[in-house]
């Protein structure tokens, strides 16, 4: 992990979960982190609960499904930090809505979970090319769930499709061991 000191991790849905788990490993690691999340205040606490950590939490608060807000988290994190290193995409939503009955609740899960994941995707490579970062990370964090013809399985399988023997959830540890 010493390779990451100082570098900047922007780590999405950093509000609860596994977003908040990967986020508090990070920090501990003393890597600057991004959290982002819509409910900001919960990422501020995990941030002052880590006052005494070598890395530190930045809270931003932004919509994933908005491009204006991701457009601007990467402007603060350009002002601020310099830019991205790593990104985590963690965030996403689901919905119980057959395709056959699609409604807002899959579009929902569309606007983050394909079209948020890639425009931060977009945005975290463009700030790795202007600073010339040639050894950054992505990484996508699918979830498992019952597979099951739904809108927000379909459009995880579109971003990253599972194994036929995908049976287990990684752990923070494992995740962070892999680093």
């Amino acid at each position: 992990m010493e390779r990451w000191l100082g570098k900047v991790a922007l780590v999405t849905g950093a509000s609860a979960g596994i977003g908040a788990a990967i986020a508090q490993e990070l920090v501990k690691h003393g890597l600057k982190v991004v959290g982002l999340a819509r409910r900001v205040e919960k990422v501020e606490k995990l941030a002052a609960s880590l006052k005494s950590a070598p890395g530190k939490l930045y809270a931003v608060k932004a919509d994933i499904a908005k491009e204006e807000d991701i457009i601007a988290a990467f402007g603060w994190i350009k002002k601020n930090l310099g830019g991205v290193d790593i990104l985590i995409n963690n965030a996403g939503v689901g919905t119980s809505e057959p395709l056959s009955e699609i409604g807002s609740g899959s579009w929902q899960v569309l606007d983050v979970n394909v079209k948020g994941l890639s425009i931060f995707t977009r945005e975290a490579l463009k700030s790795m090319k202007e600073r010339g970062v040639n050894d950054g990370h992505i990484i996508h964090i699918n979830r498992c769930s019952v597979y099951q013809p739904s809108a927000y399985q379909s459009s995880l399988n579109d971003v990253n499709p599972p194994p036929p023997y995908h049976n287990k959830v990684p752990t923070a540890s494992e995740i962070q061991h892999s680093f």
